[in-house]
């Protein structure tokens, strides 16, 4: 039997709140997001790759020092060369440009790259593939951020990539997407996550570069949220979020998967009668997502969240805004492999004026976006009624990366445990799935019956990779133990020990 939540007086919602509560909460997103706050900056809310890329090219081509590009995609077509062209100029002007780029999101940029270091650019990818580790790919640099000259900083969910310019020969829209421009102490933030990020891929990154103290710009208060893996920093903000959020909690995201803590966060918010409402892609890249990700509304639904989807060709922005005085902009999708599989960056801005600007354009996004609704059978569906001013393009985007299949595997592994283990119920939109699982499952156990060798060599040949590569780590981690004690009881200059 569920117990409704005893009425609140209308003004508690709007009522600010008092000084003891604010300073636990600062605490609690301090705790729980692993970033102090910093005061003092100027945030510009940046829409698309209409605002973003000139607002981005513009810093760039102004550089005098330094430039720091982190980037999971960048391909090698118009939008790719145009910024490549640009980090280029900067460099043949001695200016020092890093970038940093994810192999897997960028892999196809490999003539941009050639093309950069000519010019004297400092190129360094993260993590390719490596026999000494098989599994690393999943371990991926999903960030978006550049700074230039330690004075202005960028964050956002755009890659770089025609995708998101669109292209209206085919019917395909820009995608949507939502960055940030920061001025002020945050970029400073910035810069060591950019430092940080950098040195797991090689060398660090020199002093000149890494370290910069902007003066304050402006009055808003933020967190720059410098994930990495397991660290779940953001996962566990929003968690925090959630449970203080008195009268609004809009969310935005591109590949939702949310983990049973994160749904029961949102449902126990909705049932204290916060508005609570969650925009995804009506067509994803990932044509299988949006089925699963079905599939998992329904708990949602039943608790009073509002679920929209999107009528474009894709939406890909990342961010959230509570109360019109809390909001959230970045690279981290709500699923397990952006909470805790790869290096990302949001920023959490406190300023009740840019919330109030981020609410706006979530009123307005919701005018192309059809509504979920749990039908008479208790069945997930779109509205019948459309959104006012909806465009229903809703054509399939190209593609998506390994990071967003990644989110569709652990919405399948999701639905596997479930229907073996019964920890929830499992949906209609489930059975299709469950139907090709259960015809791959019998046609492997077939053919280990019948063909044992078919399934044992590849079985032995990954025991003997994981093997010998665990194997070899073994030896370099016993050697750079070795020679660390030796460089300790090494005679200085001069006969001294140390």
């Amino acid at each position: 039997m569920q117990v409704e939540a005893p009425p609140r007086p209308a003004d508690t919602a709007t009522a600010p709140l008092p000084a003891k509560v604010r300073d636990l909460a600062d605490r609690a997103f301090a705790r729980a997001s692993g970033a102090l706050p910093v005061d003092g900056n100027a945030v510009r809310l940046l829409l698309d790759s209409r605002e973003n890329y000139p607002a981005w090219l513009a810093a760039i081509e102004s550089a005098t020092d330094t430039v720091l590009f982190e980037m999971y995609i960048l391909d090698d077509d118009r939008s790719g060369r145009r910024f490549a062209d640009a980090l280029a100029e900067r460099a043949r002007a001695g200016v020092a440009v890093y970038v940093h780029v994810d192999w897997m999101g960028s892999r196809r940029a490999s003539r941009l790259f050639s093309d950069m270091r000519v010019a004297g650019v400092h190129v360094r990818i993260f993590n390719p593939p490596q026999l000494s580790s098989p599994l690393g790919w999943v371990t991926r640099n999903h960030r978006k951020t550049i700074v230039v000259d330690g004075r202005v900083g960028f964050v956002s969910g755009l890659c770089i990539s025609d995708k998101w310019e669109g292209d209206p020969e085919r019917q395909m829209e820009p995608w949507r997407d939502t960055g940030i421009e920061i001025r002020g102490p945050g970029v400073g933030e910035l810069v060591s996550a950019f430092a940080h990020a950098w040195q797991a891929s090689g060398e660090p990154l020199p002093p000149a570069a890494a370290s910069s103290e902007p003066a304050p710009e402006g009055d808003i208060r933020l967190r720059v949220i410098a994930g990495v893996p397991n660290a779940t920093g953001t996962y566990r903000l929003d968690l925090a979020i959630a449970s203080i959020a008195r009268k609004h909690l809009w969310l935005t995201d591109a590949y939702f998967v949310g983990t049973s803590a994160y749904v029961q966060a949102l449902a126990a918010a909705a049932r204290d009668r916060v508005d609570v409402r969650l925009l995804v892609p009506g067509a994803s890249d990932i044509p299988a997502l949006t089925p699963l990700s079905r599939a998992g509304y329904r708990s949602l639904l039943e608790a009073g969240v509002r679920v929209y989807e999107w009528n474009g060709t894709m939406l890909h922005a990342k961010s959230a805004v509570a109360d019109r005085m809390w909001s959230r902009v970045g690279s981290t999708n709500l699923n397990l492999a952006s909470w805790m599989g790869n290096y990302e960056l949001d920023v959490a801005v406190e300023d009740a004026e840019f919330a109030g600007r981020m609410a706006d354009q979530y009123e307005e996004d919701l005018k192309s976006a059809t509504e979920i609704v749990l039908t008479n059978r208790n069945r997930v569906r779109r509205s019948e009624t459309a959104t006012a001013g909806e465009v229903r393009v809703s054509r399939r985007a190209h593609a998506g990366s390994a990071g967003r299949a990644a989110a569709g595997a652990v919405s399948v592994g999701s639905a596997l445990g479930a229907a073996l283990t019964n920890r929830r119920p499992l949906g209609p939109a489930e059975a299709g799935l469950l139907g090709y699982m259960s015809i791959a499952a019998l046609v492997l156990a077939a053919l280990a019956a019948l063909w044992p060798a078919l399934i044992a060599w590849p079985l032995a040949f990954l025991g003997a990779w994981v093997g010998i590569a665990w194997l070899a780590k073994a030896v370099a981690l016993k050697n750079k133990a070795q020679k660390t004690r030796a460089d300790e009881t090494e005679p200085r200059a001069g006969g001294e020990k140390p």
